[in-house]
């Protein structure tokens, strides 16, 4: 097993990245099906079947849910798409 440097170039690259990555959230509302928002994250977030149905059920009861992690410039576009279709939606990090 390779041995922990906190100097080591490669391992100092990975943390910066980590620290950059953001969530789309999804809020749950009294508006949208299940099978809407199942549907919207397979097309717009490309969820397999089950991964959708489990965010949804997710976002139901704990009244939101963070279902894609990933940068603000991959996520932003996706986030838009959710709030086009009348998902709310929002970024953070």
């Amino acid at each position: 097993m390779a041995e922990f440097n906190p100097w080591k170039k490669e391992q100092f690259d990975t943390d910066v990245l980590d620290d950059r990555l953001c969530h789309l959230i999804l809020w749950n509302d009294d508006v949208n099906t299940f099978d809407w928002v199942i549907e919207s994250l397979i097309e717009i977030c490309a969820h397999t079947p089950e991964q959708a149905e489990q965010c949804a059920l997710l976002i139901h009861y704990q009244g939101k849910y963070a279902v894609k992690k990933g940068d603000f410039d991959t996520l932003r576009p996706m986030c838009e798409a959710m709030i086009d279709r009348g998902i709310n939606s929002t970024i953070d990090n």
